[in-house]
């Protein structure tokens, strides 16, 4: 009984993870200014893949992503002047926005996003 209790509840949890397919767009405040990059996710159940697209990286595949409850994180790995990096990306949903902390490669660099799903 008990494990059908637990079972039950992990389905429960699962069903109610936001679904976030779709197009987003995204703004955060960078060195050099403002940094705009879109979003095409694309979500399985907790599994989150898709591409992101900037006019200084270019396009990247969304690798390593999932979505739990209202929390979301995944990887990109992209181009900076020549030196692969890893990207990651954590935080939270909220409707139709998600605010989002990125990462590089662990260099303790981060930059606040905000993004909106596109219509």
């Amino acid at each position: 009984m008990k494990q059908l209790l637990i079972l039950f509840a992990l389905f429960a949890f699962a069903a109610s993870a936001a679904d976030v397919s779709g197009n987003w767009k995204g703004t955060a405040e960078g060195p050099q200014g403002t940094i705009e990059r879109t979003f095409t996710f694309k979500q399985d159940g907790t599994k989150l893949t898709g591409e992101t697209t900037s006019q200084m990286l270019g396009k990247s595949v969304i690798i390593e992503g999932k979505v739990e409850g209202d929390a979301i994180s995944f990887s990109i790995n992209a181009s900076i002047q020549g030196n692969e990096m890893k990207l990651t990306y954590k935080g939270r949903i909220a409707g139709d926005t998600i605010k989002l902390t990125s990462d590089f490669a662990g260099g303790g660099q981060t930059i606040e996003w905000t993004l909106k799903k596109a219509s």
